[in-house]
């Protein structure tokens, strides 16, 4: 009876296999693979101020770039947008030494390059104090086009802000990555900003990172939320959670920052496809330490990282929020 009972039970198993071999609907089902996640990441770096071309500034630069190499490697980003990214001469060009150790291809371009918007007198300046900073994307895929656009001066004339974009090719399709580092409390600086993103709303494939030196309650921001089409990702993903990205002191032990001003946004223009927010969460979170022990943080900002599924248009529409789980 036993022996009965096994060869019933291995023949109607090998029947299931071969039914779901050769039914092509089921075959098709389980083949099916979701579309790959682009995980994207804005940090803050934090350089060493803008005499370090000449000084040390205490900033602990080189061992801070060391954990934030580290941790790049670790977090595996798609596209990384830098803010205080630096070129001197003590620590050389800080975003091409983390694209070389990830392999990453890179455009920066540096805002004090166009304090006066004369190029030669620019050049001459940063030429002179050995130090430039701005703005970088970095990407693991191809960048095949880049621009930079000059921001408004509202609030202080001889700090200039840039915004840089790059277009990169994904295997799902182009996308336009955009870097910010806005001045505090400049609100026409954020206005030219979402100006900008707006242009590219056509693509569907628009994501907008940076420090914006302003909270989520900025009036821009409120109505950058409320407009059809604009996504806060971090605060899509995790309603209800204060996701402080500054200001950390970089020398102590514990957690100091409590305010939101690091952001991605998105821009849902196609009218045909909706991303997919998986997931976002901050980075760069916990501190490292020093030969001597004492406690450093990798810069006085968090990160904030992002999984987004930007959908192929010969698949479904989904809805905006796959995962609501802050990792």
């Amino acid at each position: 009876m036993v022996m009965l009972l096994n060869r019933v039970f291995y023949t109607l198993s090998w029947l299931a296999i071969m039914l779901l071999l050769f039914n092509p609907t089921a075959k098709a089902e389980v083949g099916r693979e979701d579309s790959p996640a682009l995980r994207v990441l804005t940090y803050n770096l934090l350089h060493d101020g803008a005499w370090s071309g000449f000084f040390d500034n205490g900033t602990h630069l080189e061992e801070r770039l060391e954990m934030v190499i580290r941790e790049l490697q670790r977090l595996q980003p798609d596209v990384i947008a830098l803010q205080e990214a630096s070129d001197s001469r003590k620590h050389g060009n800080v975003p091409q030494r983390i694209a070389d150790a990830l392999g990453y291809q890179i455009v920066f371009e540096p805002a004090t390059q166009h304090i006066f918007g004369i190029g030669l007198l620019d050049r001459l300046i940063v030429s002179a104090i050995g130090f430039k900073e701005g703005p970088a994307i970095l990407s693991r895929y191809p960048i095949v086009a880049s621009e930079v656009y000059d921001l408004p001066r509202c609030q202080h004339r001889l700090d200039p802000r840039i915004l840089l974009r790059a277009e990169i090719d994904t295997p799902n399709g182009p996308i336009q990555a955009f870097s910010a580092h806005t001045s505090k409390g400049d609100e026409c600086q954020l206005q030219r900003v979402g100006e900008l993103f707006r242009e590219h709303r056509g693509t569907g494939r628009a994501i907008l990172m940076g420090d914006l030196n302003t909270g989520e309650q900025s009036s821009v921001l409120t109505g950058w939320q409320k407009e059809p089409g604009f996504i806060d990702v971090f605060r899509v993903a995790n309603p209800g959670v204060s996701g402080g990205t500054v200001w950390q002191n970089i020398y102590v032990e514990w957690p100091t920052a409590n305010r939101r001003v690091d952001f991605i946004f998105l821009f849902d223009g196609s009218n045909v496809k909706s991303p997919v927010v998986r997931a976002s969460h901050l980075t760069f979170d916990h501190p490292g330490h020093l030969p001597n022990g004492d406690a450093l943080w990798p810069s006085d900002h968090r990160g904030v990282l992002a999984e987004i599924e930007f959908v192929p248009a010969d698949r479904p529409r989904m809805s905006r929020l796959s995962d609501t789980s802050a990792r």
